[in-house]
């Protein structure tokens, strides 16, 4: 052994060159053995690989100012300050006898045997390397995950082999293979396999679809989806629009009901229909009186509703005696009927039709509000001579009440051709306008 010495800025380094003449290299089961490493060339006499002077063999191996020194399987170029140290010389052994057995072999008896080099630790296996004894040789091994360059192992990168589907980690000697978000390693370790997470806890509230490397959160009807893409909230239908519903809209989760007010029930589920009390008899009123069914709740009158001088002559029918000097000014009879209408109806709107039930020959009948619109809320509008029409003229809020005089007047020539005899009938009509347009 000889040590090289390199002063670089002041420093002397100090470089360990091995020099062997020769290296046991493995020798096949043919009979001879020519291959050697880089570095090195066959000495058929010695029947090893010797090591080449590329210092000697090589022209200008080193250039500049740089001197060659020939190393180990190769050579190195040195400054030429450079000085050497020469390693202490081995101590002289004395020779050994002759062995008149081939390489690897040993005399035993008459016969030659296989040295274990392995087992007698005549190798020169890296500390990391496994000697495996052979026929007349050995060889050194190197660990799994491992190939040997040289006399060293280096290790493999399987990575570069893709042996992974999708990441390949490399570590000293092996591979790990790992695999992107949503999948997991297969039984070989080596490939991915999809991970459904919805049946692994998913962090879905209320459904949740399983696809390839990833999952999707959904939402029952009524709920949407929230910013973290999880969590479900309810959807507020009623905020949306007011014609959900006719009357009020009710929020609930996952879904709105509509609601009606008193006096009416749900139609469908959407719609509001007025409860005739007067039909099921949800009423109060007592023998005396009439039912009278409106917009949202009811109302009682008397059967006789007839007011002096006026006497009943029949259900809802009022007369005045000819008799009575009182009855001169009045309509001779008075029918009593009682309607109902929506808040805010579209104007103008027919309401009631007026029919004349009795004419006489040759009459001529005008019709006319006689009292009870004071504020000019409706109008008649005739139709022909025994029938007009009565009209809203302007749209009207409840609840409100209107007791109107609708007179008819009739003027026979016939029966006194100079006085133009003159009479009238009244329909006393009750409008009661519910709280609601519908």
């Amino acid at each position: 052994m000889q040590g090289i010495c390199v002063p670089i800025l002041c420093v002397c380094i100090c470089v360990t060159v091995l020099l062997r003449s020769a290296i046991s290299q493995p020798r096949s089961e043919s009979d001879t053995y020519t291959e050697c490493t880089d570095g090195y060339h066959w000495d058929p006499q010695t029947e090893h690989c010797k090591d080449i002077n590329e210092c000697e063999t090589i022209p200008d191996a080193c250039k500049g100012e740089m001197k060659c020194f020939n190393h180990y399987g190769g050579y190195l170029c040195l400054p030429r300050s450079t000085s050497l140290i020469p390693a202490p010389e081995p101590p002289i052994t004395p020779a050994e006898p002759l062995n008149p057995c081939p390489l690897g072999y040993e005399p035993q008896g008459n016969s030659c045997v296989d040295i274990d080099e392995c087992e007698r630790h005549e190798h020169d296996c890296q500390p990391s390397q496994e000697c495996i004894n052979s026929v007349g040789a050995f060889t050194c091994q190197c660990p799994d995950g491992y190939r040997k360059v040289g006399t060293e192992c280096i290790d493999i990168d399987e990575c570069r082999y893709r042996y992974c589907q999708h990441r390949c980690v490399n570590v000293p000697g092996s591979f790990s293979c790992q695999c992107e978000p949503g999948f997991q390693l297969a039984g070989n370790n080596r490939s991915c396999i999809d991970v459904n997470e919805c049946e692994m806890g998913a962090p879905c509230s209320q459904r949740c679809y399983n696809t390839y490397g990833t999952f999707l959160c959904r939402c029952d009807q009524g709920y949407e989806l929230g910013p973290d893409g999880f969590e479900c909230k309810d959807i507020d239908e009623c905020s949306y629009s007011s014609y959900l519903c006719q009357y009020q809209c009710v929020n609930e989760p996952g879904k709105f009901s509509c609601v009606c007010p008193e006096g009416y029930r749900l139609l469908g589920t959407r719609m509001c229909q007025d409860i005739n009390e007067c039909e099921t008899g949800e009423h109060a009123c007592t023998e005396t009186q009439n039912c009278v069914n409106i917009h949202g709740r009811y109302q009682c009158v008397d059967k006789n509703s007839c007011q002096e001088p006026y006497i009943q002559v029949s259900d809802n029918r009022c007369v005045c005696p000819v008799s009575n000097p009182a009855c001169r000014e009045l309509p001779f009879s008075i029918v009593h009927r009682y309607m109902s209408i929506t808040s805010e109806r579209s104007v103008p709107s027919d309401i009631f039709q007026i029919q004349a039930t009795s004419v006489s020959a040759r009459a001529y009948n005008t019709f006319r509000i006689r009292s009870g619109d004071e504020n000019g809320d409706f109008y008649i509008r005739q139709i022909n001579n025994i029938s007009a029409m009565l009209v809203l003229a302007r749209a009207v809020s409840g609840p409100r009440e209107y007791t109107l005089d609708l007179e008819m007047v009739s003027i026979n020539p016939l029966v006194n051709y100079q006085n133009n005899y003159q009479t009238s009938s009244a329909l006393r009509l009750s409008i009661y306008v519910g709280p609601y347009t519908f």
